[in-house]
């Protein structure tokens, strides 16, 4: 089997799990009138949230994560 016949079937559970061991997903959001990081688990779980980016990234970093922005 090919990893595109693989991939083709993936599971909806399977297909969720994706990157979750991999990376965090570092999100702008507004809470309480300011603007704060949300990390977030590949599966959309809000795992943390920091005031500043650089220190968002820092701790996904520690955890052994790749963090990647979402606008």
């Amino acid at each position: 089997m090919t990893p595109l016949d693989m991939l083709r079937r993936i599971s909806p559970t399977e297909l969720a799990q994706l990157g979750m061991q991999e990376i965090a997903y570092v999100k702008t959001v507004e809470v309480d009138g300011r603007l704060v990081q949300e990390v977030h688990a590949a599966d959309g779980t809000t795992i943390g949230v920091m005031d500043d980016r650089d220190v968002a990234f820092a701790a996904v970093r520690q955890h052994d994560l790749e963090p990647v922005s979402v606008h």
